[in-house]
């Protein structure tokens, strides 16, 4: 990345939670009817939106910079990949390489968004959060596929942009490993503000067509297929510990790219998540 922060602070917790203020201040005023005072439908202007989101962004980056700065600490640019219990090779954006050689080592290559090989994930209707958060639209219909956080933050963002929602889930729940307590009025207040809400379903097929993403559906209250303007995929992140060569330093990678340690063998290098 260019700049400094990784997943959280560039596309992750930082911009979705800018966003979110912002539509908690819409809902809030369209809820301020009920008490008698009414505001007129707000006017979306999308380029000043998303320039408030990245100017958030850039505040903390160029701050985090700034502290690297001060603690004179080298920051280098490119992809990382262990070479050796001792090395690693770096391949620069200009298309050079270097390596460096260290005693110890910290591993925090953070995650990407999981993608469904069978979906047209080179159509650009087609997003993953990453995509989501760039607002290059306000679709008039968007499925999101998978009931946890990232998915309905990007939901509650869109919808209150004016966008109609579907959500579908493969488990029974929304937000699986949550309290059902706190799901449970979280559920009731979004059914009365999205399309659908499909539980115990799953997405068999995602089609490409002129009017739209057509998508197939399997599961007792969803219809056979309904079409989208846009599809977010949600149904995870897997860590980027297969990306950086790990096991050229002694570092077990599983294959969902989780890197294990062995707290029985001396190494020198650890990780963080």
């Amino acid at each position: 990345w260019p700049m400094l922060g990784g997943v959280c602070l560039n596309v992750g917790c930082i911009p979705s939670k800018a966003l979110l203020h912002t539509a908690q201040v819409i809902d809030g005023a369209h809820e301020m009817a009920e008490h008698g005072v009414s505001f007129g439908e707000p006017e979306i202007d999308l380029d000043a939106l998303r320039g408030w989101k990245d100017k958030v962004v850039g505040r903390l980056t160029k701050g985090l910079a700034g502290l690297a700065q001060q603690r004179k600490l080298e920051v280098l640019h490119g992809t990382g990949t262990f070479t050796s219990p001792h090395t690693v090779r770096i391949e620069t954006p200009d298309g050079g390489s270097q390596t460096v050689r260290f005693s110890h080592a910290i591993i925090a290559a953070g995650s990407e968004a999981t993608q469904i090989p069978v979906f047209p994930n080179d159509d650009e209707r087609l997003i993953d959060s990453t995509g989501a958060l760039t607002l290059a639209d306000i679709p008039a219909r968007m499925l999101v596929i998978g009931g946890g956080i990232i998915g309905l933050e990007m939901a509650t963002v869109y919808a209150a942009l004016g966008t109609r929602i579907t959500v579908v889930e493969l488990l029974d729940g929304l937000m699986p490993g949550c309290d059902p307590d706190l799901v449970r009025p979280l559920l009731k207040r979004i059914r009365g503000r999205y399309e659908n809400i499909y539980l115990g379903t799953k997405v068999t097929a995602i089609t490409c067509g002129v009017s739209g993403l057509k998508v197939d559906f399997e599961g007792k209250d969803a219809p056979e297929q309904d079409t989208f303007d846009k599809v977010l995929v949600a149904v995870g992140r897997r860590p980027n510990g297969h990306r950086v060569g790990a096991q050229a330093a002694g570092v077990n990678v599983d294959e969902a790219g989780f890197i294990n340690v062995d707290r029985r063998q001396r190494t020198n290098v650890e990780h963080i998540y």
